[in-house]
């Protein structure tokens, strides 16, 4: 954004602060925005006159998005006062000094009700800093002709679709595992269910503690290296497996909530139920009555080890109070309001997100949108959240770049390097990829 733009936008909050009761500026992005208005003007009838809140949108894109607020907060801009921000920025917001930290009243209502994973999402060096919003995880889906029984941990997942390959039968398994932050969450995600950690919160390096992160690297390299694995698996993101599953080339895909709505939504949005499969299970572009979705189901994500739930890494958008707002007390008190019940299960149902308040769980609207509400449950109880430090996009930009291709990893070679780079990021020394 130009000086000139910043500089108006910064002025246009100012006037409107004079001719009337507060306006607070709440900024998302662009994915949900609908629903983000739509709770900002219920929560400004909610306000009684005493404030009104406006939805700002932030571009598509989430380094775009990082960027935007970053240049507006660093320059001041008292227009800001509501800021979505993804999971992994509370760190780095807070230790800039771009969000405030929750009064300890306001911190306890957000901790009351919500899912103890997505609170710690929010929290930076024992503090709250942004209020969960909505969540986000990932269990396994799979193709229950193909696999009657869904395999239960990583091993059991490797071997299936081994035996399936040797049957000329589809047979990938799909993972993000392209040179992004889905091969990082990977990555976390296999080392916290092995018990491993990528660093502390104050910098130490942990990756190299333990065999974790060599139970983590095995279990990467053998699914992209396996005889049934996808052959693109190493340029592959989420929406690659989603696509994958519905052309009827994938057993199992790990994957968000968002491939069930996919599958069921007709073309061009969706896949329409997927292509036709034959008696075997193979695709075909013959009508014989039987799709893709007819054999679609879903699982709990596969564990490392036997008997232990996996530690699912989870995303989502936080809600955070920009220290350049002029009505800091009126922003923490419309977050309570644009994260209650009614906003977070509108999200849910409307936009596909998650919620963070575990009651909605229960609630009936919630499990008949999410039928694969229980497995999403089970992951977010069991769920582990990614580093909690400053500079946590130069460490997953690291990581991702030493993991890619994945098939090519050395796990008796690459954690030492793995933690040499880490902690040269934590450190800002060296050259980030």
């Amino acid at each position: 954004m130009s000086s000139a733009l910043l500089a108006a936008a910064m002025l246009a909050g100012c006037a409107a602060e004079a001719s009337g009761p507060p306006v607070l500026n709440f900024y998302t992005p662009a994915d949900g925005a609908t629903q983000y208005a739509a709770a900002a003007e219920d929560c400004s009838a909610a306000a009684g006159g005493r404030y009104s809140i406006v939805q700002q949108t932030l571009p598509k894109s989430a380094d775009d998005q990082r960027l935007q607020l970053a240049r507006r907060l660093v320059a001041g801009d008292s227009a800001v006062d509501i800021v979505a921000i993804d999971v992994t920025w509370t760190a780095e917001f807070a230790e800039a000094g771009w969000i405030k930290e929750f009064p300890a009243d306001q911190a306890a209502k957000v901790r009351d009700g919500t899912l103890k994973a997505a609170y710690e999402t929010g929290t930076y060096q024992g503090a709250l800093w942004a209020a969960p919003l909505n969540t986000n995880t990932q269990i396994l889906w799979y193709r229950k002709d193909l696999s009657p029984t869904p395999p239960a941990t990583w091993d059991e997942m490797i071997k299936a679709s081994t035996d399936l390959a040797a049957r000329g039968l589809p047979s990938y398994i799909e993972v993000q595992g392209a040179q992004y932050e889905g091969l990082t969450v990977w990555f976390n995600t296999l080392l916290t269910s092995a018990g491993g950690q990528i660093v502390a919160e104050n910098g130490d390096v942990l990756v190299d503690k333990g065999d974790a992160a060599e139970q983590a690297l095995s279990i990467m390299q053998r699914v992209a290296a396996a005889p049934g694995a996808d052959p693109s698996i190493s340029v592959a993101k989420e929406n690659d497996g989603r696509l994958a599953m519905e052309a009827g080339t994938a057993a199992f895909q790990v994957n968000y909530p968002f491939v069930y709505a996919s599958i069921h939504t007709p073309p061009p949005d969706g896949g329409g139920g997927g292509t036709f499969i034959d008696e075997q299970g193979r695709p075909t572009g013959t009508d014989t009555g039987r799709r893709v979705i007819d054999e679609f189901a879903w699982a709990p994500y596969p564990s490392v080890e036997p008997g232990k739930p996996a530690s699912v890494t989870i995303g989502g958008l936080n809600l955070g109070v920009s220290t350049t707002s002029l009505h800091p007390d009126l922003a923490f008190e419309a977050i309570q309001c644009l994260r209650n019940r009614d906003n977070q299960l509108r999200n849910a149902v409307e936009g596909g997100v998650p919620p963070t308040l575990e009651a909605l769980y229960s609630d009936p609207a919630f499990q008949a949108e999410y039928p694969a509400w229980e497995a999403i449950k089970s992951s977010l109880d069991n769920a582990s959240v990614r580093p909690k430090t400053p500079a946590y996009q130069s460490i997953s930009i690291v990581i991702s770049d030493l993991l890619n291709p994945p098939a090519q990893i050395n796990p008796d070679t690459a954690v030492p390097i793995l933690a040499d780079q880490i902690g040269q990021a934590t450190r800002s020394e060296g050259l980030v990829p």
